[in-house]
């Protein structure tokens, strides 16, 4: 919901940042395996020490790449399929890791197995929010919005630990509860959507 209304203005800021690194010779698939790289490593090191500050800084830090390498594509003229596939499949992999640090600290560090619970719930409804989507443009169906999509999961998330992290009590267990509430209805209204678009084409 969030990349509706904040696409334009964002870009109006990495543009021009994407388009200074392909005149240096940098890749967008570069960028984007940097970004995952940086994001995966970020927080299965911070989190699970219960550095949660500090996780939150630096995870944020290397998801910004991920709005670099789109601005890089568009100052090359276009992407590239492969570069699709890639930027998706990273998108995964960053997701998967973030909440599975966050379960992690929530058992090891937390000792809290319902918040560890909410934490799970997140990392398999991001998969899934994403698979329809995925799956629904794969049969030429449409599957857009939602209340939460990468960005909102992200924010949401990341403020949540970050604030956990400088003393803030229950910060992020109302983040991740609410995360998780939110993830299970995006789940459903995409599937929605598949389903009227799927009704739509059919009559």
């Amino acid at each position: 919901m969030l990349n509706i209304f904040a696409r334009a203005s964002v870009s109006r800021v990495t543009d021009p940042i994407g388009t200074w690194l392909v005149r240096r010779g940098l890749s967008p698939n570069a960028m984007t395996v940097v970004g995952t790289v940086g994001t995966v490593l970020s927080a299965v090191w911070f989190f699970p020490r219960d550095q949660l500050f500090a996780g939150s800084v630096a995870v944020t830090v290397f998801v910004l790449f991920d709005l670099l390498d789109g601005a890089m594509a568009r100052a090359r003229g276009s992407g590239t399929p492969f570069g699709a596939v890639l930027d998706a499949s990273c998108d995964r992999i960053a997701d998967g890791a973030l909440f599975a640090a966050l379960t992690w600290w929530a058992l090891a560090v937390a000792q809290d197995r319902s918040l560890a619970a909410a934490s799970l719930v997140c990392l398999v409804a991001a998969q899934v929010i994403s698979y329809v989507k995925a799956r629904a443009e794969a049969s030429g169906l449409a599957a857009d919005g939602g209340l939460v999509e990468r960005a909102e999961r992200f924010i949401i998330a990341l403020v949540g630990t970050g604030l956990e992290g400088l003393s803030v009590p229950h910060a992020a267990t109302v983040a991740l509860w609410l995360l998780a509430a939110l993830s299970v209805i995006t789940v459903g209204q995409r599937l929605v959507a598949v389903w009227r678009a799927a009704k739509g084409a059919q009559g």
